[in-house]
């Protein structure tokens, strides 16, 4: 067969093939309310039936009604509302301060060549150490108050704040800040509207995890020395064998962290409407 016989045949159509279908749908996954929903309810039934049927002990864990009569009357009597106020006055200020310094560095770290090196030598040398280790520590420091807790709060939420800050900013195109500097925009220009929306969807990854850590240094530094608090609540349980109330205090911190997590995602919408 010669060229130009073998090249007619290539662009003739095959009139028997058949189109192809088009796949290529991306990852794009959606959530279901439903689902999230019924994976409780599923789990709250297995429970109770494990419960009833005397397959789960009740001393060790209680039915999910025992712990519901027992968080009601958490509920009526108002105790509930002076151990989650004093808990909540403590998770927002140690995690306000925790944060704004935390960006602050972070920012610093990661735009100027004077802050980066001793910035992430730092970060790197205390980050690994656990942060309740060094609870008896800020009690020496700050008292057996408020203070410590704050500053215990603070600190552990400082440095995932500080990574995810300076890792955002790294992960900013280069190209588009010297777009914006070719312009001659002045630096908080070029930090307003290039380095931080390019660097926001990391930031606000790093609340979600600081705020984990906080919640769990909140409960640490109210078991050792607080007398109001869900840790005090659900340490004071403990001691008394109250597993109800125990478990109670438990399903509070979960919902307490749920809350949380539906304000950061409240917060990703509003901030990242544009993407």
């Amino acid at each position: 067969m010669s060229h130009e016989g073998a090249k007619q045949m290539a662009q003739t159509p095959d009139t028997n093939s058949e189109p192809v279908r088009f796949r290529a749908t991306g990852f794009n996954p959606k959530s279901n309310p439903v689902a999230a929903w019924g994976s409780f309810i599923l789990v709250i039934a297995l429970w109770q039936l494990g419960s009833s049927t005397g397959f789960i002990s009740e001393l060790a864990m209680p039915s999910p009604i025992a712990v519901a009569k027992a968080l009601w009357q958490l509920i009526i009597s108002g105790d509930l509302w002076l151990h989650l106020g004093a808990s909540l006055q403590r998770l927002v200020g140690g995690w306000i301060m925790g944060t704004v310094a935390g960006l602050v560095v972070g920012f610093l770290v990661g735009m100027f060549t004077w802050a980066r090196s001793p910035g992430v030598a730092l970060v790197s040398a205390l980050f690994p150490i656990p942060k309740i280790a060094l609870l008896p520590l800020f009690i020496i420091w700050f008292g057996i108050g408020e203070p410590s807790k704050f500053a215990t709060i603070a600190f552990g939420v400082f440095f995932p704040t500080v990574i995810n800050t300076f890792g955002g900013v790294d992960n900013v195109q280069r190209n588009l800040i010297r777009m914006g500097q070719s312009f001659d925009l002045p630096m908080w220009s070029v930090i307003r509207k290039i380095i931080l929306p390019g660097a926001l969807p990391t930031i606000l990854s790093g609340f979600r995890i600081s705020s984990s850590i906080a919640i769990i240094l909140l409960i640490a530094a109210e078991m050792i020395g607080a007398q109001y608090g869900i840790g005090a609540l659900i340490l004071a349980a403990g001691n008394l064998y109250q597993t109800d109330q125990l478990i109670a205090g438990v399903v509070v911190l979960s919902l307490m962290g749920l809350c949380v997590s539906w304000l950061l995602g409240r917060l990703d919408r509003w901030l990242l409407g544009w993407r």
